[in-house]
């Protein structure tokens, strides 16, 4: 069931101005939306719209992206300095490091910052909803909004309700990934919700038949592409993903449903102390060059 959005929803907030914030940003412009962006602070807001400029600009380049297009996107995202600049704003969404304390800490100061009318939203991938909920003084007003990345190019996005998220609250995030032009799906506030409670232990498992000798990284891969007709293999996607982040959302299901099916791979966990987080450090499974 489509969802619609009062005419005088316009903007948006995006907290967390990395790959995942800029990407939200980058759809939420595009759909009209205008998107005030923060992060740590300016310079960090600035910085992760420079690094988007220089996406869109290659995109420009290619013949994929007219500039016009272009210059209408970045003119509708707008670098903030402090949260109190989310004061009037409708809808914000949190999209920090995949870290329940970090998160914790965000939800309570957003709740502080914000408006009594604002809506709260995370882009966490496994984190309790209800929990995030909780930090606040508006729990009815929190809810789950999990884009997969890249987010521009991938069309899911799940919603998840907290135990205390009202009705009209995951309306407004249904209709906000809809305009995006998203397809939305609902799952339960479980750890790992829906796609990453099938994803990272397949993901995980890869990582344990590697450890054991089962097949070389490349033949793991190429035996999932051709075999299941998957678009990239389980290694592969883990290193786009980032080890780091597929280990927290391990942990999350361990620690969450207590099953010694969720154990994280040593071998993920000795990646992950090495600094070898995969693509954006240039080494996880494979290497990458700068």
């Amino acid at each position: 069931m489509s969802s619609a959005l009062p005419l005088s929803f316009q903007q948006i907030g995006v907290l967390g101005a990395g790959q995942m914030g800029c990407g939200i940003a980058q759809v939420g412009a595009q759909s009209g939306f205008q998107v005030l962006l923060a992060d740590q602070s300016l310079a960090h807001a600035e910085a992760g719209k420079r690094k988007l400029t220089q996406q869109l600009s290659k995109q420009v380049e290619k013949g994929k992206l007219a500039a016009p297009e272009m210059e209408r996107i970045l003119s509708q995202i707008i670098p903030l300095g402090d949260l109190s600049d989310f004061k009037n704003c409708p809808f914000v969404i949190e999209a920090a490091t995949e870290n329940p304390e970090l998160k914790y800490q965000l939800f309570r100061k957003l709740d502080a910052a914000c408006g009594p009318h604002t809506f709260l939203a995370s882009n966490t991938s496994s984190i309790s909803i209800t929990a995030l909920a909780a930090q606040t003084q508006r729990p009815e007003q929190v809810a789950g909004i999990h884009f997969m990345n890249p987010v521009p190019v991938m069309k899911l996005v799940e919603g998840i309700r907290g135990l205390q998220t009202s009705s009209e609250t995951f309306q407004v995030v249904r209709a906000v990934a809809e305009r995006m032009g998203k397809t939305f799906i609902e799952a339960k506030d479980m750890p790992g919700f829906a796609v990453n409670r099938i994803l990272m232990p397949m993901l995980n498992e890869a990582i344990i038949a590697l450890a054991e000798g089962v097949a070389s990284a490349e033949d793991i891969d190429l035996a999932m592409k051709l075999g299941t007709n998957q678009p990239m293999g389980p290694l592969t996607l883990a290193d786009f993903i980032g080890l780091d982040t597929c280990l927290a959302i391990m942990n999350v299901l361990h620690e969450g449903l207590g099953d010694s099916k969720y154990r994280p791979s040593p071998l993920l966990k000795q990646y992950v102390a090495a600094g070898w987080l995969g693509k954006k450090t240039r080494r996880g499974f494979y290497r990458y060059d700068a």
